[in-house]
């Protein structure tokens, strides 16, 4: 019934012009001339080589941090038509014509700019004017260090970028008490979140402030009695009951079970992208390597799957410190006498080698029989059978006895036995101990069983010590029989990787067969959860070997700016990028923290004494801007006081952007409540704007390093060294 429809139809939009112009010269100050330098920039010399592995789909692993930040700049190079083929080895390389300086760069650029508008609404959520919020987008425009950290192929914009949507979207979910978009806004949260930490684990922080925030206000919707009606009645109970327990179970549900899902689903996309085999496989247990197409998957698929009297192996550690290895022999025997004195069996050496090779082939024998050949049909090995292990190569069988280990005296020697005829019996029986069987007379499978070899005669257990041995060892790594071994231990555990049914009874036949391929025509696959806890373990366990840094620093050097990193230096002028903060903002961003939580200190005592110099709302208000930017700052920048690794000025960033945060509303606090008369207004409104003019000229005359143009003389750079620790480069002509 067209009566019905009133004409003509209107559409009112209100928009922010505010807004617009802060996101309009955000998107200048980031996005201009990101093209420049067409050379590695700092950190995209470490961020390229996985974003090079992503685009040929190659498996890698990165300890840093969980894969979603390295999935956004590939997308970058994705939608720039990246093949991967740079080669990434030094800060300054050039980029060739292939590579799309601007797609890479762009996104954690767009991620910076767009971190001004959500401050701004931000401050604007917290219940402060919009002069406010509008002053604290201009102070996060001008700063340097900000602006620098996005114009590249680095992550700390985006990081940057989620938590502070993460805030803003549960500042929304908390002041929205009966709007529709409420739940959305909680969503909002809980997804952000787990971008957060799926780009940089430092995004835990936030995010646990962020449920810390949530566990308190949840407990005040406990005590909430608006939300049951004011008769009292079991039935009313059981209403305010029900709407209680939902209100908690939808926050669990946002805030705890979707960013896990979420952090799983970055794992699984991870994987299924980067299904061929590269680099870092042999950090991965031998099951995760032969789900990898490509290399080790080629040699395994295929094999047989249980393991039997007669089978030709090779036995890998479970455990990759200090290097994946294999059990290994050759025809070398311990020196009679070590260097301190002490005395060896003088037997065959045995070994743990970090390469493949034809002397890692051992073959598994029934002590009972003299067949070194798998019968038909094939007698499996099962958990607690006694074995003995015989080496393809030179047909010693291992052994241990008491002898001291040449580099663990306090372990036994492991060797492969040589009858001297001097009161030496061979000690050469194994039971076979499947630590992750599912039941006690379970059969020993090819790479997915981890065993423990115990050795019959004295209980020891076969042990990569991780000890190198001397020249006369090669350098190969130390096998010991331990007799004190703890329950779990990886480096005491072993699989079979490579695995064929030995048909050669006689040893020159046998060695042919030990050299030849073994085929592969069946694929075995693990499930995603096994290798996404393989991955995530690795990632948390394998640490490079970390050192010193040029322009690594402490958390303390942060504070007040004492230390700075050179980014990139022209191959032939003075023009050079520079991590250097706007000097200005970092003293005021630091006086706004002393100057706030003096206020805290100084309301709290006088609130307990019932005497109220602010309104409750305006109490409720600094309260809970306190706990969102100084709390902001504190559970990001505190932290790096208890962490081993080797830090860098940009660690700081993100508790710097919540501490900028602060100052604007330090000021409005103090504007209103604190300064009363006119007169202390103004003075107060001339110092800002001298503040404000400070801030512009800081960020104007540090812009050549923050931009890499112009290039400086020797002497402008000179001047623009304001503190001593400073490393600015000046090219000697």
């Amino acid at each position: 019934n067209m009566q019905c429809v009133k004409l003509p139809i209107s559409v009112t939009v209100e928009i922010n012009l505010l807004l617009v112009a802060v996101t309009v010269s955000a998107l200048v100050t980031r996005l201009y001339g990101i093209h420049l330098p067409k050379a590695v920039v700092f950190d995209e010399v470490y961020y390229g080589q996985f974003l090079s592995l992503y685009m040929k789909q190659v498996f890698f692993i990165d300890e840093s941090g969980p894969p979603f930040g390295h999935m956004i700049l590939a997308l970058g190079a994705y939608l720039g038509g990246f093949d991967g083929n740079f080669v990434w080895n030094r800060i300054g390389a050039e980029y060739t014509s292939n590579v799309p300086v601007w797609s890479l760069r762009v996104i954690p650029a767009l991620a910076g700019s767009f971190c001004i508008p959500l401050a701004y609404l931000l401050v604007v959520q917290l219940g402060y004017s919009h002069s406010s919020a509008l002053g604290a987008c201009v102070l996060l425009l001008m700063e340097n260090s900000l602006i620098v950290q996005s114009r590249f192929m680095l992550l700390e914009s985006v990081l940057i970028f989620f938590l502070l949507l993460a805030v803003l979207s549960y500042l929304c979910f908390y002041k929205a008490h009966n709007s529709s978009f409420r739940w959305f806004w909680l969503v909002t949260c809980g997804v952000s979140c787990a971008c957060g930490i799926g780009v940089k684990y430092m995004g835990m922080f936030t995010y646990f402030l962020l449920l810390g925030l949530a566990a308190v206000h949840t407990w005040h919707v406990i005590g909430d009695r608006t939300l049951s009606h004011v008769s009292f009645s079991y039935q009313t109970l059981l209403g305010f009951t029900g709407k209680v327990v939902v209100q908690i179970l939808v926050r669990f549900l946002a805030l705890v079970v979707l960013p896990v899902i979420m952090y799983l689903g970055f794992f699984y996309i991870h994987l299924t992208l980067l299904y061929r085999s590269g680099p870092h496989d042999q950090m991965m247990s031998s099951a995760f390597q032969a789900s990898l197409e490509g290399g080790l998957a080629r040699i395994t698929q295929g094999q047989p799957l249980d393991v039997a009297f007669g089978s030709q192996v090779t036995l890998r550690t479970v455990s990759s410190k200090p290097v994946p290895c294999w059990l290994h022999s050759h025809k070398a025997n311990y020196p009679v006498r070590y260097e301190n004195g002490r005395g060896s069996s003088h037997q065959q050496q045995v070994t743990c080698y970090p390469f493949k090779d034809v002397n890692n082939w051992w073959i598994i024998k029934d002590p009972g029989q003299h067949s070194l050949v798998v019968s038909s049909p094939p007698r499996p090995v099962r958990h607690g059978d006694i074995i003995q292990l015989l080496h393809g190569m030179t047909s010693r069988y291992l052994n241990t006895h008491d002898v001291a280990a040449p580099m663990s005296p306090h372990s036994q020697e492991v060797s492969g036995y040589i009858d001297f005829n001097v009161s030496m019996p061979a000690q050469n029986l194994w039971r076979v101990d499947i630590v992750n069987r599912e039941s006690d007379r379970e059969i020993w499978k090819t790479i997915l069983s981890e065993v423990r070899l115990v050795h019959v005669n004295t209980s020891a257990v076969l042990k990569l010590s991780g000890a190198s041995l001397p020249e006369w060892g090669f350098k190969q790594l130390e096998v010991v029989g331990d007799k004190i071994y703890k329950s779990y231990q990886q480096n005491s555990m072993w699989n079979v990787e490579e695995h064929r049914y030995g048909r050669s009874q006689e040893q020159k036949e046998r060695e042919l067969e030990l050299k030849s391929p073994t085929h592969s025509d069946i694929k075995r696959n693990l499930t995603f959860m096994a290798k996404f806890l393989e991955l995530q373990w690795k990632m948390l366990t394998v640490k490079n070997e970390e050192s010193e840094h040029k322009y690594s620093s402490s958390p303390l050097e942060w504070i007040t700016m004492d230390t700075n990193i050179a980014y990139w230096l022209h191959p032939s002028s003075n023009a050079q990028i520079q991590l250097i903060g706007n000097i200005v903002n970092w003293t005021i961003a630091n006086l706004s923290l002393v100057v706030y939580c003096l206020m805290i200190l100084t309301y709290l005592p006088r609130r307990r004494r019932k005497v109220e110099d602010i309104p409750q709302d305006s109490w409720e208000q600094l309260v809970l801007a306190g706990v969102i930017c100084f709390g902001g700052w504190a559970v990001n920048y505190l932290p790096f006081f208890l962490m081993e690794k080797t830090l860098f000025l940009y660690h700081y960033l993100p508790a710097l952007t919540f501490k900028i945060l602060q100052i604007p509303i330090v000021i409005e606090h103090l504007y209103i409540h604190v300064l009363r008369s006119p007169a202390q207004r103004k003075a107060f409104g001339g110092v800002i704007l001298a503040v404000l003019c400070s801030v512009y000229v800081s960020y104007h005359n540090l812009s050549p390093l923050t931009y890499g143009q112009p290039a400086l003389s020797s002497d402008e750079l000179a001047a623009l060294r304001w503190r001593e620790s400073w490393d600015i480069l000046l090219r000697k002509r």
